[in-house]
């Protein structure tokens, strides 16, 4: 079997981890259980795409990579301007 498009990936698992374990009574009992699944899901289930890390912990480490390369490019800046 291929690699699964994200799209194709998220719904077997929602389909997989929720809709298929779940017996709801009315509509607004789904909607509750959507929500807490996408808040779980998007919040504090790790993701493979991410390295098995969380949203969070990704968005962190992202960060924290952007930081240490505006430092690098202002080591730089500074190095030319000490040269000019």
């Amino acid at each position: 079997m291929g690699e699964r498009l994200p799209k194709e990936s998220f719904i077997s698992r929602f389909s997989d981890e929720l809709l298929k374990r779940e017996m709801v009574a009315d509509l607004l009992e789904a909607k509750v259980l959507v929500e807490d699944y996408r808040s779980y899901y998007d919040h504090h289930r790790p993701h493979s795409a991410l390295g098995y890390q969380i949203p969070a912990e990704f968005g962190a480490s992202a960060d924290l990579d952007r930081k240490i390369e505006d430092v690098r490019k202002q080591g730089e800046l500074q190095s030319i301007i000490t040269l000019s």
